[in-house]
């Protein structure tokens, strides 16, 4: 095989392409704290809701849990238009996404919920606080020790997970990618590069989020 590499095609392009890295961030950011909300309101219901709401929250981590993220995105990209909603790439990956999401973060945080000992309530009384300061002391310091490790580690997937947009056109990192190795003709190069973007934005982003956790909440968790 006789193949010379030229990265300097690549290379000449790397402001484009990093560009699209910011892109997959902000992707990445929105997706992360809109599921955050959802899954939040998901796992109250699951927890403390009557049997009717919590059927109905066990549906839809059911049909979202178990059905791929791909078809989601493309459903609402090119099937709600049969029926006169239309809308752009981003808002079609971000919204498809953003529910797939929340299904598995309603997982995650019902499991922050149930992870709180009755005997710990029982000593928040006993030393005579209140509902609220219960909830602010006891309940909510437990509750994010246990969820932030997965919690850090489901938003490392979503940022990877961004790059299914770039299939529906949304010029995110692969999408520009995808742009770059069509116009150059040098994928190899392009995806090697960008390959490497990616192992930068998660290292970064795991850092952070250790150092976070570690600080804020004496989590135990490791580097991803």
């Amino acid at each position: 095989m006789d193949y010379t590499f030229q990265f300097n095609v690549v290379f000449d392009q790397l402001p484009y392409l990093l560009g699209g890295a910011l892109v997959t961030l902000e992707m990445a950011f929105i997706i992360f704290w809109g599921a955050a909300l959802i899954g939040l309101v998901g796992a109250a219901v699951k927890t403390f809701g009557s049997p009717l709401p919590r059927r109905i929250v066990g549906a839809y981590v059911t049909f979202f849990t178990n059905t791929p993220a791909f078809v989601q995105v493309y459903f609402l990209f090119n099937g709600l238009p049969d029926i006169g909603i239309y809308l752009s790439p981003f808002a079609a990956a971000v919204i498809g996404l953003t529910i797939n999401s929340g299904a598995y973060l309603t997982e995650i945080q019902r499991a922050g919920f149930a992870s709180v000992r009755p005997a710990e309530l029982d000593a928040a009384e006993v030393l005579g606080m209140s509902r609220i300061q219960s909830v602010r002391y006891v309940i909510l310091p437990h509750i994010l020790r246990t969820i932030y490790p997965p919690l850090a580690s489901f938003f490392i997937w979503v940022l990877l997970g961004t790059s299914m947009a770039a299939v529906i056109g949304v010029e995110e990192l692969t999408g520009r990618a995808i742009n770059v190795s069509t116009t150059s003709l040098r994928s190899i190069e392009v995806f090697i590069v960008v390959a490497g973007i990616y192992i930068v934005l998660t290292l970064v982003a795991s850092i952070s989020l250790y150092v976070f956790g570690r600080v804020l909440f004496r989590a135990k968790m490791r580097m991803i």
